[in-house]
C-alpha cells in the first residue's frame, strides 16, 4: 500500500530526521527504520521490505513483517485530535462598545493601537511592549482589539476575526498575536516563515546565535549579560526565522527577567530595582522586564549557531559542540514550525548546516568570552 502523504527525510549524524506532512510531526529514526518508511511511501509491499530486512538482520521473515506492520501502525494510524470546547458562532459575538485600555505602541514608523476591554486581557500583553509605547500618535497603521467574553479571549485584527482562546490556552494567544505583530513588521505572510523559536537571540550586528534551554537555565539572563557587553538583542522567548532568508527576525519584545537573577543585573541595569513585578502562576515564576538594546525592529540576520546554555552556581566553565540528534530533540518540542512541504524542506536543510553547543558556566566573563569566540568562529 503506497501513503498518500508526503515523507521527507534528512540523514544527520548516524541517525534519520524525518517529517510527515500529513501531521507536520518531526520523528528521530534509526535509518533501518526510515528505510524501511522510504519503501513504504514508494509502494513497496510489507512481504517484499520484510524479505530485503529479513536478510539484512538475519531474522525470521515472520518477524520482520511483525515489525513493520507494527510501524506501520504507530507511523499512519490517524491521530486523534481534542475538540475545542468552544461552541459559539464567533460572528455572533458583539465587540465591546468601550475598552476599558487603549494602547499605542510605535515599532520603526508603524504605530498598533491595541484595545483592551479590561485589566486581565492588558496583562496578557502589555507588560512585554510597554517600553514600545506611545501618547496619542497620529497615523496608526494597524489596529487590534482584545477582549473577553464567555471565558474566552477574542483576538480581532484591522477588523479581522483571528480566534478564540480559553483562559487554559492563552499561551496560544499569546503566540498568535506574537505571530500578527511580526507579520505586519516585516511585511510577511505567515506562510513565509520557516518556524518561531522559544529562546533568546543575540547579535554581532553580522549574524546571530541562538540561546536554549529549559527554563531557569539562564537564556534571558545570559541575553541581558551579553547586552551589557556589546551585543544586541534581537528576539527573547519569541524567535522568528523566515523560508526566503534563513534569517532571525527582530521581535520588539522586552527581555524576561527573573526573580533570582535580579541581583546578578542590578550594577548594570540599576532600572531593575523599580520595575514592576508579574506572577505568573501557570508558569510559577515571577519576572521583571528589560528593555531591549535592539532600535532597529526591521533587522534580520542568519544564524548558524544554536548554543544550550545553562547557569550553574560555583560551576568551572564547560563548552562543547554537542549532537546534533539532541539538539534537534530539546529544540522541537518547544518551537512552532511551518506545516508546509517547501518550509520544513528548508528548515532540515537549516539545521543540518548549523553548530550545536553546550555551554555550563558560573563566571559571567568566561561566558561572554566564550560567546565572543563562538561569533568569531574560534571555538
Amino acid at each position: 500500500m503506497k501513503y498518500n502523504t508526503t515523507f521527507l527525510h534528512k540523514p544527520i549524524e548516524d541517525k534519520t530526521i524525518a517529517w510527515f506532512e500529513s501531521s507536520n510531526e518531526y520523528l528521530v529514526l534509526e535509518n533501518t527504520t526510515a528505510d524501511i518508511l522510504k519503501r513504504l511511501s514508494k509502494g513497496i509491499s510489507v512481504k517484499d521490505i520484510a524479505a530485503a530486512l529479513s536478510k539484512k538482520l538475519d531474522v525470521p521473515v515472520g518477524k520482520a513483517i511483525d515489525f513493520i506492520l507494527d510501524l506501520e501502525k504507530k507511523i499512519y494510524a490517524p491521530k486523534s485530535t481534542k475538540k475545542t470546547s468552544f461552541v459559539n458562532d464567533y460572528r455572533d459575538i458583539e465587540k465591546p462598545n468601550n475598552f476599558e485600555f487603549t494602547k499605542y505602541y510605535k515599532l520603526n514608523n508603524l504605530v498598533f493601537k491595541v484595545a483592551f476591554s479590561s485589566e486581565y486581557e492588558l496583562y496578557l500583553v502589555h507588560p512585554k511592549f510597554a517600553h514600545l509605547e506611545v501618547k496619542n500618535p497620529q497615523n496608526i497603521a494597524h489596529e487590534f482589539i482584545v477582549f473577553l467574553n464567555n471565558k474566552y479571549v477574542f483576538f480581532y485584527v484591522d477588523k479581522n476575526f483571528i480566534g478564540a482562546w480559553s483562559k487554559k490556552e492563552i499561551h496560544f494567544f499569546q503566540g498568535k498575536f506574537s505571530m500578527e505583530l511580526i507579520q505586519k513588521i516585516h511585511q510577511k505572510k505567515e506562510n513565509e516563515w520557516m518556524g518561531v523559536f522559544h529562546a533568546s537571540a543575540v547579535s554581532n550586528q553580522e549574524k546571530t546565535i541562538l540561546f536554549l534551554g529549559d527554563s531557569g537555565n539562564g537564556k534571558s539572563t545570559s541575553l541581558a549579560l551579553l547586552q551589557a557587553n556589546g551585543f544586541t538583542c534581537l528576539a527573547d522567548d519569541f524567535v522568528p526565522i523566515d523560508t526566503k532568508n534563513i534569517h532571525v527576525y527582530s521581535f520588539p519584545a522586552s527581555i524576561s527577567i527573573k526573580k533570582n537573577s535580579i541581583e546578578t543585573l542590578l550594577s548594570l541595569y540599576p532600572e531593575l530595582e523599580n520595575t514592576a513585578e508579574y506572577h505568573f502562576k501557570r508558569l510559577n515564576k515571577i519576572v521583571r522586564y528589560l528593555k531591549p538594546n535592539n532600535t532597529n525592529f526591521n533587522a534580520h540576520l542568519p544564524c548558524n549557531d544554536l548554543v544550550f546554555i545553562k547557569y550553574q552556581k560555583e560551576s568551572d566553565l564547560q563548552v562543547g559542540k554537542i549532537s546534533k540528534i539532541e539538539a534537534f530533540q530539546e529544540l522541537v518540542p518547544d518551537s512552532w514550525l511551518s506545516p508546509l512541504k517547501e518550509n520544513a524542506e528548508k528548515f532540515l536543510e537549516w539545521f543540518d548546516q548549523i553548530n550545536c553547543y553546550q555551554i555550563t558556566y558560573s563566571n559571567n566573563k568566561k561566558m561572554i568570552d566564550t560567546v565572543s569566540k563562538i561569533f568569531k568562529n574560534d571555538l
